[in-house]
């Protein structure tokens, strides 16, 4: 079970993260969906997770790579906006688990349709 200060941090950060990207000037990436923050490691990494339904696989990779070289950028946005010491380092990942969950919820109602008939 996750402490409630961790849980806080992913918290302030998934607000804060967004912020951050829309603060880059590349507009291929400065409107990109944040999911989901996880920290682990004690506060000392991050993954964000990103919302895939409107990107190509290309473009999961560019943005990926882009938000990856701007992190330092991101970090320090979110250092500054709460005081705080040091930032988690940030890794960004497309989230496909929704993606799944969605197909697997159409398939079920489909075979519930083929039942029903």
């Amino acid at each position: 079970d996750k402490s409630i200060k961790l849980k806080r941090v992913e918290s302030v950060l998934r607000e804060l993260i967004p912020e951050a990207i829309s603060t880059l000037s590349d507009t291929k990436i400065n409107g990109t969906p944040v999911l989901e923050v996880r920290c682990s490691r004690g506060k000392y990494d991050a993954e964000v997770y990103l919302d895939p339904s409107f990107s190509t696989p290309e473009e999961e990779k560019y943005v990926v790579k882009h938000l990856s070289q701007a992190s330092a950028h991101i970090e320090n946005y979110c250092k500054q906006a709460e005081g705080w010491y040091r930032c988690p380092k940030l890794k960004f990942i497309f989230d496909h688990n929704l993606e799944k969950i969605n197909k697997m919820e159409d398939l079920f109602a489909q075979i519930n349709k083929e039942l029903n008939k």
